[in-house]
């Protein structure tokens, strides 16, 4: 593939787009190519835009850009077409979050799981199947990237619904190499400041599996010596050390100490713990003895908005000559979707974490089951590596999670409250059927915005 053709929709993506600029201008396998930009919001789309065309022109790339509030103007000829967009995400999790916890349901962050991850996919999926048709028509043999949470959920919609498209789904929180050398350090293989080397990385088998945002390491051997006790030891170490210090927010507070837990309890230790603990019942409040790790706290919607508007201030900065571009690209760096993409490009034979089907990996799931594994790619795709069983217990909870995101798809597609309702009962947070026909109705009421027609009929 020699000049690929990437599609953003959703490029006012805050998270990704001006990652993906950044990369799309730095990698000699992408920058003869095209970045297409797609956003509704004329004012955002603009505002990446023209960040886009500063740093083309200040690195004196070949790049070529297109950008449209239709994405119909720029999908034509497309190789790579990336999903990244949420209508008014940080309102609606918001509502989610106010009226889960009215029904003794914490959420501290209420996109993947819960009552927030079923409802976001009964906003976010029905658009992403009104893309999907444009893609068909337009490119059909372009690959499809999700990156809208719960990833899962519409990542195993798209399996189902649009087969004929090639997908897979994606999220940031296993971005290879980083997630190996980080555990590497965790289990003293490296010191500070130190990557893995290719002879190391060879020695270092280790092993992630799970649902999204609900992976745990299965195996981590250096050298044919298990160091999961080492890795163990520097989580309980960090949870000693935990204070409310640094990052307050919601889904940072007691990670270590919480992972800590959970390895003692389960044998395995979470990955991805700031949304690991909004899976399972454990810290909602609702035990009767007291406990040193107080109920999670609540994903919050005031925060994440200052957090966007700097976010967005920072883009302007740099739009408008007060930070120069140079520092732009030293700010930024690769991001997950767009090394994917050049690893598929150029055949470069690196693997990466990615939400797939199993087809195998773990030996005693289904093979259409949607999980979050490392795999090999080449440009007909992912192909995921071996894995072996999956922990009795943890196994169990996975398939109620897997259930969950396939019945919210259903759902979403369906607009069938039956289904619904049965995707929230499967929930792992939810314990009441009188609480779940309450939370559905308040969050259809306060939700009609966001959602189709077909939910008022």
């Amino acid at each position: 593939m020699q000049h690929p053709k990437v599609v953003i929709l959703g490029a006012g993506s805050l998270f990704f787009g001006r990652q993906a600029i950044w990369q799309m201008v730095h990698s000699e396998h992408l920058r003869t190519g095209t970045l297409g930009l797609v956003d509704t919001d004329e004012t955002r789309l603009k505002n990446m835009a023209d960040l886009a065309k500063k740093v083309i022109e200040h690195e004196k790339s070949p790049l070529k850009l297109e950008a449209s509030t239709r994405r119909k103007d720029v999908l034509k000829d497309a190789d790579f077409v990336v999903l990244s967009f949420a209508k008014e995400t940080v309102k609606y999790r918001g509502i989610d979050c106010a009226i889960a916890e009215k029904y003794g349901i914490r959420m501290c962050s209420g996109d993947t799981i819960g009552p927030g991850g079923v409802f976001r996919t009964l906003r976010e999926f029905p658009v992403i199947l009104e893309c999907c048709g444009d893609i068909e028509a337009m490119c059909p043999a372009a690959w499809v990237i999700n990156y809208i949470n719960p990833t899962a959920a519409h990542g195993v919609g798209l399996q189902r619904f649009v087969p004929q498209l090639k997908s897979f789904a994606l999220c940031d929180g296993l971005h290879m190499p980083h997630v190996k050398n980080n555990y590497a350090h965790r289990a003293g293989i490296l010191g500070e400041g130190e990557t893995l080397t290719p002879e190391q990385d060879a020695k270092f088998d280790l092993r992630i599996a799970g649902p999204n945002h609900f992976t745990w390491l299965l195996k981590a051997e250096y050298d044919g010596k298990d160091v999961v006790p080492k890795i163990a030891e520097a989580l309980k170490n960090d949870a000693a050390r935990e204070t409310d210090g640094g990052d307050t927010g919601a889904k940072a507070r007691f990670n270590a100490a919480i992972g800590y837990a959970l390895y003692e309890a389960f044998g395995y230790i979470p990955t991805c713990v700031g949304h690991t603990k909004e899976y399972v019942r454990l810290w909602q409040g609702l035990g009767k003895t007291p406990e040193p790790i107080p109920p999670l706290d609540i994903w919050e919607t005031d925060l994440r908005y200052k957090r966007h508007d700097e976010m967005w201030k920072q883009v302007d900065d740099f739009n408008s000559g007060v930070t120069s571009i140079g520092d732009y690209m030293t700010t930024f760096g690769p991001d997950h979707a767009t090394d994917i993409i050049e690893n598929m490009v150029a055949g470069l034979g690196k693997r990466f974490y990615v939400n797939t089907l199993n087809r195998g990996a773990v030996t005693n799931l289904q093979d259409d089951d949607f999980m979050e594994l490392l795999c090999d790619f080449t440009p007909d795709g992912p192909t995921p590596l071996p894995v072996g069983k999956a922990p009795v217990g943890l196994r169990g909870l996975w398939a109620q999670v897997l259930d969950t995101h396939e019945l919210s798809a259903m759902a979403a597609v369906t607009g069938d409250r039956d289904l619904l309702c049965r995707a929230l009962l499967v929930d792992p947070m939810v314990s009441s059927l009188a609480d779940v026909e309450k939370i559905i109705d308040e969050t259809l009421l306060a939700e009609r915005d966001a959602l189709p027609g077909y939910w008022y009929k």
